[in-house]
């Protein structure tokens, strides 16, 4: 398994932006398929955004687009997650997942990764 190290979440007023970054210790970086997921209490995770092996294309469902972007420094291991325009139904545990090789779809569910990070929490106030 892959450790993960997330940061950068906290509390912020709607409208405001935060920046989640994700730290792999490993050294296939690259191979990584990296998603983003958030939790609400008593709620199962829930894929907000997801970025593929080898040609980066990334993977945002509806309800982010637009407000969510994913991004990759495969020289630092490092995924970043770039939420701007929150709101209070953004509050939530925010977790970054890897998987070694995973392809993306529509149908990708938490399951599909096998390394999680202890997750980083996002409050945003009305």
């Amino acid at each position: 398994q892959v450790q993960l190290v997330e940061s950068g979440g906290g509390l912020v007023q709607a409208g405001d932006s935060l920046r989640l970054s994700c730290v792999a210790s490993v050294r296939t970086f690259s191979t990584l398929t990296m998603g983003w997921f958030c939790q609400f209490p008593g709620k199962e995770r829930k894929l907000v955004a997801a970025m593929a092996w080898g040609s980066g294309t990334p993977l945002y469902p509806d309800s982010v687009k637009g407000r969510f972007t994913i991004s990759r420094d495969n020289a630092k291991n490092t995924v970043y997650l770039q939420a701007d325009n929150l709101g209070p139904e953004d509050t939530a545990v925010y977790y970054c997942a890897a998987q070694p090789w995973l392809a993306l779809s529509r149908r990708t569910r938490p399951g599909e990764f096998k390394s999680w990070g202890q997750g980083t929490q996002v409050t945003v106030s009305s």
